[in-house]
């Protein structure tokens, strides 16, 4: 069988999917990645899946560029001839459905997290929820994330509910992030590893380092994430460096293994605004750290507030600054069986080979071929 498989970035595919193509590659199956060039598209071929570069942006839409767009993608799958594509991420989810139903090919969209178009306001959103009324008339199947994000986009977008379920995001491989042990340092640290972005809570992690600071609080804080200043809502450089400057963060750029960060740290902060089944608070709980982060869809799935960690309003630097100052009132010994708790609910909830076999099981049914 020939499994074909569609995002924004090549290194969203090796980075959170690559599970699942090392699967049905396992058994035998051919796997094509469709996605944009960058250092990660060799490392596809090196595991053994076919490359077929697809430029494409990962924000903003033009109806002229994705136009082109939708060409592509159906000159690529007509020459491909997959039995299935999977896709991910708003443009390879719209414009891949489209050319499936052209093409008569079956297609498994992933909802992972409603994006920065959704939670703006105006033209934007209307185009991106019009696309994907008309888009999704035409997939064989949707997953989503979690019921939130499911029950809203399905409140602008129109679907057949028998064709939809949930995922628990991309899962985690919990064999290679596993658990460590709590770090003892006399003065502890901790981590928000995210894209440097607005939406992620950049802002409201800085301005609770300040409220912090102002309390005498002892403790170190790191920002781990790649700063991307084409993208309409990163952060500026020249705030990253300030920031530095004043002391009030350790900065590291995009890393390719982020557990020895992860290791170092007590917690882990996420005070986004909104997601799927955030990649970051999975690894961190796998790895047995307490995670705090917003109460918002996505992150309230992964946090059991006063169990594995605390849940903070969101767009609230005080109330971000509460939270992680109970935490860091806590004993090691609580914070420890709050590591555990974080271990335990992971590996219940959102190991990977649990999404790897709901994805083996709706392939056989939309192909009527056994992975």
């Amino acid at each position: 069988m020939k499994i074909a498989i569609a995002i924004n970035t090549s290194w969203n595919i090796y980075n959170f999917r690559k599970g699942l193509l090392q699967s049905f590659l396992d058994q035998g199956h051919e796997v094509v990645a469709i996605a944009p060039p960058d250092e990660y598209s060799p490392k596809l071929e090196a595991m053994g899946c076919s490359y077929v570069p697809l430029p494409m942006s990962a924000s903003g839409m033009n109806p002229l560029t994705d136009g082109k767009l939708l060409v592509q993608f159906y000159q690529v799958l007509r020459r491909e001839r997959p039995d299935v594509l999977l896709s991910y991420t708003i443009k390879p989810n719209i414009y891949g459905a489209l050319a499936c139903k052209a093409l008569g090919i079956p297609i498994i969209a992933n909802v992972s997290g409603l994006g920065t178009v959704f939670l703006w306001k105006g033209y934007v959103k209307k185009l991106a929820v019009s696309l994907y009324s008309f888009a999704f008339r035409h997939a064989s199947w949707v997953f989503f994330q979690n019921n939130e994000d499911q029950a809203e986009f399905t409140r602008f977008v129109k679907l057949d509910e028998r064709k939809t379920s949930l995922l628990p995001g991309s899962g985690v491989d919990t064999q290679h992030f596993a658990q460590e042990p709590l770090p003892t340092a006399e003065v502890p640290e901790l981590v928000m590893i995210a894209r440097l972005l607005v939406e992620k809570g950049v802002y409201d992690f800085i301005e609770a380092i300040r409220l912090l600071r102002k309390k005498g609080l002892h403790v170190r804080f790191h920002l781990v994430g790649a700063l991307d200043e084409s993208h309409a809502r990163s952060i500026a450089g020249e705030e990253l460096a300030t920031w530095q400057k004043e002391g009030l963060i350790r900065y590291t750029a995009h890393l390719e293994d982020v557990r020895p960060v992860i290791a170092q740290a007590s917690a882990v902060v996420l005070p986004s605004y909104r997601e799927g089944t955030p990649r970051t608070l999975l690894e961190a709980g796998a790895m047995g750290r307490p995670l705090i982060a917003t109460d918002v869809p996505g992150c309230r799935h992964v946090v059991q507030d006063g169990k594995n960690g605390f849940l903070c309003k969101p767009q609230n630097p005080a109330d971000l600054a509460a939270k992680i100052k109970l935490f860091l009132a806590l004993s090691h010994q609580e914070q420890t069986e709050m590591a555990h708790r974080s271990r335990k609910f992971i590996e219940e909830n959102f190991d990977q080979q649990l999404v790897i076999r709901q994805y083996h099981r709706k392939v056989t049914d939309l192909t009527g071929r056994d992975i």
